[in-house]
């Protein structure tokens, strides 16, 4: 991988002025090279790693695993196309093993979740099975530790 995308995917704050020093060449060339790569698709877009159980500790995330059968024209893509569509849903993945599709959805409750999928995404003529899974705690998220447990001055987890 790029360094350029390598130090924005550890930090997409790091403005052109640090990443032009931290790559040894001028801003012009960092803005340049970072609006090819948005140009090319490479660079989707911006964002921030949120502890969602800081943020709302009733925020619930499930993982759901879906066996789907491919349509005849468009395989997979036309069934992900819907579900990436809905709102709560924040990645859907086509993946190998069991199930076809991974889809990562966030509500404000389990029942919420659990409503989700069973009027919405088992509703739909393809799915042929689910596989829901609720998130317990995230130690880590896209390269970014999210739970570093404080401990006192004896070593006991606060």
């Amino acid at each position: 991988m790029d360094t350029l995308l390598r130090l924005l995917k550890q930090n997409a704050r790091l403005t052109n002025a640090e990443l032009a020093v931290m790559l040894g060449i001028s801003e012009a060339e960092v803005a340049e090279k970072m609006a090819e790569y948005e140009r090319q698709g490479i660079i989707k877009g911006y964002t921030a790693i949120i502890d969602d159980s800081a943020a709302d500790p009733n925020t619930v995330t499930a993982f759901i695993e879906l066996k789907v059968t491919p349509q005849s024209r468009s395989g997979f893509d036309e069934i992900a196309q819907e579900i990436a569509g809905y709102e709560q849903v924040e990645s859907v993945m086509l993946m190998s093993g069991s199930y076809d599709v991974l889809v990562t959805v966030t509500g404000s409750n389990i029942r919420e979740v659990s409503l989700f999928v069973s009027e919405r995404l088992a509703a739909i003529d393809a799915v042929t099975a689910t596989a829901t899974h609720f998130r317990l705690k995230a130690y880590k998220q896209n390269g970014v530790l999210i739970s570093a447990e404080e401990r006192d001055e004896r070593g006991m987890v606060l």
